[in-house]
């Protein structure tokens, strides 16, 4: 029954992922980007090496798309945010391969802010959430 629970909800997850619009799926990738560098930064008071160390190759690979779907030709802060993602990046490896809490730390600071512009951003679209345009997403500066 459990599994069936899960089979279940792993099916919604992907049909939410797969329905959604440009701008949910950004917000969405800054939620998980935020939980996992907190799921880190626990994981590493905890000295629970492996979990930290999965958590933060996980939000590195959340920038790495992040940072392939940025259009910076489309916006003028284009540029300053794939240089924001890549200082990101190097934060990231270095706390996972100095085990750095203070790089763990600087990272959800840096980012928090944006993902609240994000859901902010997103909040003022009058766009729906399922069928949206491609203009939606070059609004926000995103593939």
């Amino acid at each position: 029954m459990t599994m069936t629970l899960n089979a279940q909800r792993s099916q919604y997850n992907n049909d939410a992922i797969l329905s959604a619009s440009p701008v949910r799926l950004l917000t969405m990738l800054y939620d998980r980007l935020l939980l996992d560098l907190h799921r880190a930064e626990i994981a590493h008071t905890g000295q629970n090496w492996p979990v930290a160390s999965s958590n933060l190759l996980h939000a590195q690979a959340i920038i790495s798309e992040l940072t392939v779907s940025l259009k910076v030709e489309l916006w003028d802060g284009g540029q300053g945010l794939l240089s924001l993602y890549n200082y990101t990046t190097s934060l990231l490896v270095m706390a996972n391969v100095k085990r750095d809490a203070a790089s763990i730390r600087e990272s959800i600071e840096l980012l928090e802010p944006l993902a609240r512009a994000w859901h902010e951003a997103a909040g003022q679209l009058s766009v729906p959430d399922h069928g949206a345009s491609t203009g939606e997403s070059r609004e926000l500066g995103v593939a």
